[in-house]
């Protein structure tokens, strides 16, 4: 066994609003420049719909992530090193402009500068490539709030996928009253197993040993773009100004100092954790090339280590993880979720990479539509018959989130319909012999799914009521040899930059206790942010300003 840390999120999609903040936060601290202006480290979809860019869930054209060989071997799904080598000056399975979209500004001196005429002067599109007048056509989020939209949601890749295999029945419909919609925000996944390093011809994309965050060295990027390809989620980009490979950093400078990413610090609906999981690294492999692809939920949460067991502790310590780490993990919210009450899947787990961005499905609302009915909204027998009922079908969500494993999907549900059924007796049912009665119903729906009341109401917590450090909890990073002066103070400021968000309303940074790790240095952060918006882009056009 060999223990290793990963920084990972969770995604409750029953909060997400589709308000799209945490996007364009991302976009103003990350890709607000020069060349990346049609790329969203973040972004959110509405469901169903083609997605961002347009149908990157079809593999069958993208060939992104792994598969396995006639000897069950893993293998990239783009083929071979022969195969990628010949290709690689012409890349038939890359992303072109058109699929992301072409971005755009608009010639807003037209609104200043005009003479005086009959009609209102119009700011007219331009292409933020060509500076050219252009047509608005496709977006990054086009799709918005139009789930079911016959224009657009039987192009939905597991849409057409479901209307091939389903009968006729549980074929998806689009009519009005029978369509549905949820959101579904999207960043790098920061896999265990991530086919864009591997793909990757000059070794620039590499994974993070200390927190498994997957990253790209711009100084060996040589644009080949067969990380891009080879990203089944389509989340690593290409910079057109500068010639190199970007992707989502998971904020690294913030989670270092102890502060969450952008992203997360910003979403209105509070539905991201994040925390840290320890796995074992010998058996990634052998997870990945798991036969059956319904089987690799399993085979991933067998990676997953408890971190409260004192061998794994242990072995964590041989293997150099800080002591401060392990016990975050013990405290990790993403733990919570996904290996104690195991509410949380990855996403699409069929393309073998393991992702570490775990999302809790969407419940539609039931408990109400029963008692409306007139029907015992409490008894378990008429709570759980209804789960497979919903508005959103499960088999929507089991091929997005569990390889097509609908068992698993709702299994998921039914615990958080649970839940639901189980605090009511708290919230609503006031009279205390209104409540005493109910106590054998609550314990029943409890026992149905297979959870203690303690577990029902501890995840209850987390998932609904949560506080600031039960959401983020992100243990300082380590600096190599120990001997490192405080980040703010190596800087020679009296607080780091953007970091003095520690709690809602806060003016400070996080405070350390005595004898805890000092954060890294964010100097790192700052000089490569200006060596790549200055350097660089002079070194392509000496006439560009930084």
């Amino acid at each position: 066994m060999r223990v290793m840390a990963q920084t990972a999120m969770v995604m409750n999609l029953d909060k997400c609003i589709g308000c799209h903040t945490c996007s364009v936060t991302c976009k103003q601290a990350w890709t607000n420049r020069a060349g990346v202006e049609y790329v969203w480290f973040n972004n959110v979809e509405t469901r169903p719909g083609q997605g961002y860019p347009r149908r990157w869930q079809d593999q069958e054209r993208w060939k992104g992530g792994w598969t396995l060989d006639r000897r069950g071997r893993l293998q990239l799904k783009s083929g071979g090193r022969l195969k990628r080598l010949i290709s690689i000056f012409g890349n038939p399975q890359m992303p072109t402009l058109d699929d992301y979209y072409e971005p755009w500004t608009y010639d807003y001196d037209m609104l200043l500068s005009a003479p005086a005429q009959e009609h209102t002067p119009v700011a007219r599109p331009q292409s933020l490539i060509t500076g050219r007048p252009m047509k608005i056509e496709w977006g990054s989020n086009w799709d918005d709030d139009l789930g079911g939209a016959p224009e657009h949601g039987p192009s939905d890749p597991v849409v057409q996928k479901l209307e091939e295999t389903q009968p006729l029945e549980k074929r998806i419909r689009m009519e009005f009253e029978k369509t549905f919609m949820f959101y579904l925000p999207r960043i790098c996944e920061h896999c265990l197993n991530p086919s864009c390093v591997a793909a990757c011809p000059s070794g620039a994309m590499y994974k993070r040993s200390e927190d498994g965050i997957v990253l790209v060295d711009q100084d060996r990027c040589r644009g080949w773009r067969m990380c891009v390809s080879n990203c089944p989620y389509k989340k690593v980009y290409f910079n057109h100004r500068t010639g190199k490979a970007e992707k989502c950093t998971l904020c690294y400078p913030r989670l270092e100092v102890g502060l969450p990413t952008v992203c997360s610090e910003t979403c209105v609906g509070r539905l991201r954790y994040l925390g840290v999981m320890l796995y074992d690294a010998d058996k990634v492999a052998a997870a990945a090339a798991t036969p059956d692809p319904q089987d690799l939920y399993e085979a991933q949460m067998d990676l997953l280590l408890d971190p409260n067991d004192p061998e794994v502790a242990a072995a964590a310590a041989r293997d150099g993880i800080p002591r401060d780490w392990v016990e975050a993990a013990q405290r990790s919210p993403v733990h919570a979720l996904v290996k104690d009450f195991r509410v949380a899947l990855p996403l699409h787990p069929e393309y073998r990479t393991l992702p570490m961005v775990w999302y809790v499905p969407p419940l539609s609302p039931m408990v109400d539509a029963l008692a409306d009915a007139g029907l015992d909204a409490e008894h378990p027998d008429v709570l759980f018959a209804a789960v497979g009922e919903m508005r959103i079908p499960a088999e929507y969500l089991a091929e997005i989130l569990s390889a097509g494993d609908v068992e698993l999907v709702q299994g998921v549900l039914a615990k958080l319909a649970a839940m639901r059924a189980y605090m009511r007796g708290d919230f609503v049912e006031t009279a205390p012999e209104v409540r005493e009665a109910l106590a054998h119903k609550r314990a029943a729906i409890a026992a149905r799914v297979g959870m203690t009341q303690d577990a029902i109401r501890r995840m209850y917590r987390l998932l609904a009521i949560a506080k600031y450090d039960e959401r983020y909890v992100i243990p300082l990073a380590h600096v190599e040899g120990g001997g490192a002066v405080d980040a703010a103070a190596h800087l020679g400021l009296e607080e780091l930059p953007g970091c003095s968000v520690g709690e809602p309303g806060g003016s400070g940074p996080p405070q350390r206790r005595p004898g805890e790790p000092v954060p890294v240095s964010i100097e790192s952060f700052h000089l490569t942010k200006a060596r790549a918006t200055a350097e660089r882009y002079t070194d392509i056009d000496p006439a560009v300003e930084p």
